[in-house]
């Protein structure tokens, strides 16, 4: 029997794991993706490569800081100079080396989706593909609207959740042979509300063209959140254009990615959320921000909800 299963590897999942196997558990982390991190993410294609989840880290406490710094000294992050002025960091030399390095020496389960989660004496049973396996506790990190579909929707932890908001974000992936007017727009009220020159940032491959990542507001996002990814792309790439001043044939690629829980719009309001057996955590960015130092302070409340509660 595992000591912890931890459903997601993303920053809320990896914080968590780190902190129980710092108090020597062993902890277990399933996530359905080919890659971990959740939305610190980087995709890679024709030689290209795009941040098109989460586009830069910020900090607020030290406790955070001390984690981008000692990421720092192993070169999985730097200062990202994009103009605004602001402390940025981002990963090197993709947003998801930063998730790398902070799973490293993790037992990571990838590719595999947790599909329902059940009490057994005391315990947990964790069903991935058509194998159950048996776990003393459990941690749940998914997006809150997906808590449910495990654990059942007259679960007591479900019921608070029906608080928490989210907003959806489509995603442009383009590389353009242009010449780049600015390295970051950002403009709530705009189709395309936050334009970034994705080569600009440390570390990242040379090309000959251009990278850039374009995400949609929420209101355009939710219009076209069902269209299928090349018509989303193809609705994207002329609006990009227009704010860069060139023409959409000038593109060599552009491809589309739906988040459809990408931004945390109303909080739950409290680091994590915890069963009264002291066996069970809900944690994720939705307990307190929209932000991956929100995430990773969530998902290490998380572990210390268990640990203090452990017999």
């Amino acid at each position: 029997m595992m000591d912890v299963a931890i459903v997601g590897a993303g920053i809320a999942g990896i914080a968590c794991a780190r902190r129980l196997a710092g108090a020597g558990l062993v902890p277990v982390l399933f996530d359905k993706g080919r890659g971990i991190g959740g939305r610190v993410a980087t995709r890679r294609a024709d030689g290209l490569q795009f941040d098109h989840g989460a586009q830069y880290v910020t900090v607020r406490g030290d406790a955070f800081a001390a984690v981008l710094d000692a990421a720092e000294t192993r070169e999985a992050v730097a200062r990202w100079q994009d103009g605004s002025g602001r402390g940025r960091w981002v990963g090197t030399p993709g947003m998801s080396s930063l998730a790398k390095a902070l799973a490293q020496g993790l037992e990571v389960r990838q590719r595999a989706e947790v599909t329902a989660l059940r009490p057994d004496e005391g315990a947990w049973m964790l069903r991935v593909r058509d194998a159950w396996h048996r776990a003393a506790r459990v941690v749940v990190t998914v997006p809150a609207p997906q808590v449910a579909g495990l654990l059942g929707a007259d679960h007591p932890l479900v019921a608070p959740l029906a608080a928490v908001g989210f907003a959806p974000s489509l995603t442009l992936m383009a590389a353009l042979s242009a010449p780049a007017p600015f390295v970051t727009r950002c403009d709530p009220d705009d189709p395309l509300s936050w334009i970034a020159q994705d080569s600009s940032k440390p570390g990242r491959p040379a090309s000959d063209a251009v990278a850039w990542v374009a995400q949609a507001s929420a209101a355009f996002s939710r219009r076209h959140l069902e269209d299928d990814p090349d018509d989303i792309a193809a609705a994207m790439l002329p609006l990009l254009c227009d704010r860069l001043g060139t023409a959409p044939d000038r593109a060599v690629h552009a491809a589309a990615h739906r988040w459809r829980y990408a931004h945390v719009t109303a909080p739950l309001g409290q680091p994590c959320l915890a069963a009264a057996d002291g066996t069970l955590c809900l944690a994720g960015d939705w307990c307190l921000g929209p932000r991956v130092e929100a995430a990773w302070t969530s998902g290490t409340a998380a572990a210390d909800t268990l640990l203090e509660r452990m017999p």
